[in-house]
């Protein structure tokens, strides 16, 4: 088992990852704080991890469970609200527990869940998918969508643990595996350019789910993530930067309808054109764009965005992004490779053919 610490004063937790640690009681026991806990899921991780972690802490604890549709489609505030029913119709109270058990989704409205259950009780992350372990369950955000923005409503706050199974990645469908790899290479791009090195020589690896490679992978993510979290836990400056591609992302997943384009190809698509204005604005190499072009090819990634969309939506859908200061929009863009920034400097020429190229590169890939 490897652990790491995220270090937020007296809010402070750790990150277990290893095998089978869904399975470690004491993990748990060391995060409970009451007698209640209730457990959140969806119905696709439900049949092959619920009864399980329902058995184990029943011997000690109060033990609901709350089972959710599965899907982007569903993270709303009429999900939200199942949760805050099963609570309230179980009784639950001040000193519950809440536990995520499950992908982004779940883990997010879980956690927005338990940061307004009367005015907030403990969580734990225990998330399944790859995006999840090395994304969403780590910094504290929580939310819901909202049909105009993706995470527009929501809160920051921060679990008591988050406890990754790496076993659990046996189960995910090669789709969601690609997209969580989106966040693993967004760690090489923005700070850790070694990472990024080693991510070209092991993505084979990766991909086949090599335990200790995966398991090293997913350590050096959250410990990239934990480490600027610290430093900005509420987004105010460089935490920013852990959105590299997520301001073209979330447009093409509001625009094209969540849940059709998946978070991580979406961010693997925005990405690409956050590098492709980088080298535009002579920050970047056409060797950087190449290399990390091919990084997100290797993991079966989409590297150009939806034939379909025009500047024009990108555009408006970009205007909603939180990152937008007194209507001014601000992107994270790299200085250099390794080295990201957040900037609302840079030429709206080169913005508009950024959109241009890779959208009419799009209509010529499906046409080929």
């Amino acid at each position: 088992m490897q652990t790491l610490t995220v270090d937020l004063g007296d809010r402070s937790y750790p990150i277990y990852i290893g095998q089978g640690l869904r399975h470690q009681k004491a993990l748990f026991d060391e995060a409970i704080s009451g007698k209640q806990v209730m457990i959140v899921t969806n119905d696709t991780i439900a049949p092959l991890y619920l009864a399980s972690m329902v058995s184990m802490l029943s011997e000690d604890y109060h033990v609901d469970t709350c089972i959710l549709p599965d899907g982007e489609v569903y993270k709303t505030l009429d999900t939200y609200g199942i949760i805050m029913s099963a609570l309230l119709e179980a009784k639950h109270n001040r000193t519950t527990t809440v536990i995520a058990l499950g992908g982004g989704v779940v883990g997010d409205m879980a956690g927005f869940a338990a940061a307004t259950y009367q005015r907030g009780v403990p969580f734990i992350q225990v998330p399944t998918t790859l995006l999840s372990q090395v994304d969403s369950s780590v910094g504290g955000k929580t939310g819901v969508n909202h049909p105009l923005g993706k995470n527009m409503i929501g809160a920051f706050y921060q679990p008591q643990a988050v406890i990754i199974d790496t076993e659990t990645l046996s189960t995910l469908p090669q789709r969601e595996l690609s997209a969580g790899m989106a966040e693993v290479i967004k760690y090489g791009l923005i700070c850790d350019t070694p990472f990024f090195d080693w991510l070209e020589q092991v993505m084979p690896q990766l991909m086949a789910l090599d335990n200790d490679k995966i398991s090293d992978a997913i350590y050096r993510s959250c410990l990239a993530k934990a480490n600027v979290v610290a430093q900005d836990e509420r987004e105010g400056g460089l935490r920013a930067i852990l959105n590299l591609g997520h301001t073209f992302g979330h447009a093409i997943e509001t625009e094209m309808g969540y849940g059709n384009w998946l978070h991580g190809e979406a961010v693997a698509a925005g990405s690409v054109l956050a590098v492709d204005l980088s080298w535009r604005m002579g920050s970047l190499t056409e060797q950087d764009v190449s290399r990390s072009v091919a990084l997100f090819q290797a993991a079966n990634l989409p590297t150009l965005p939806p034939s379909t969309m025009t500047p024009d939506q990108f555009i408006e859908r970009m205007a909603l992004d939180k990152k937008v200061l007194d209507g001014n929009l601000r992107l994270v863009l790299l200085a250099e490779l390794g080295t990201a920034v957040v900037t609302s400097d840079f030429p709206i020429d080169a913005f508009n053919a950024c959109l241009e190229d890779a959208i009419e590169a799009s209509k010529q890939a499906v046409n080929a």
